[in-house]
């Protein structure tokens, strides 16, 4: 990877790419840098990223504008290690015993009415209160 790189020190991690993006003026506000990142104008470590509030590190990369910014940390600095990925089970596929089972569920939930005695005089129905 030849590519050239500006390199950017932080003085401490992590930091939400929204407020990096304004620590470095590339956005006002952080309406601005919000809606940078939502539009796709900003990659972290070669991927398009979307996450406003992405943790961000030293040893990441930051791509703006066709520019490619290195993240380092400055020397006084304490690192904070990353949180390990998170690691999601795969989503077992629904089966036709899980579609009766859940529309059986749903049939099962319908309020039943009672069949109660009509009064000959009124045509109402009593109503108990015990």
């Amino acid at each position: 990877m030849n590519q050239e790189y500006v390199e950017i020190e932080l003085e401490e991690e992590p930091i939400e790419l929204c407020n990096l993006l304004k620590v470095l003026d590339f956005a006002e506000t952080g309406g601005q840098a919000k809606q940078l990142i939502t539009l796709g104008y900003i990659a972290v470590n070669n991927e398009l990223c979307t996450q406003k509030r992405r943790k961000i590190y030293s040893g990441d990369t930051l791509h703006f504008d066709g520019e490619v910014f290195m993240l380092t940390l400055a020397e006084d600095a304490i690192p904070n290690p990353r949180p390990p990925e998170p690691v999601t089970p795969p989503k077992a596929p629904k089966t036709a015993t899980t579609k009766s089972t859940a529309n059986k569920r749903k049939s099962g939930n319908k309020k039943r009415k009672k069949q109660g005695q009509v009064d000959s005089k009124t045509g109402r129905k009593p109503i108990s209160f015990g």
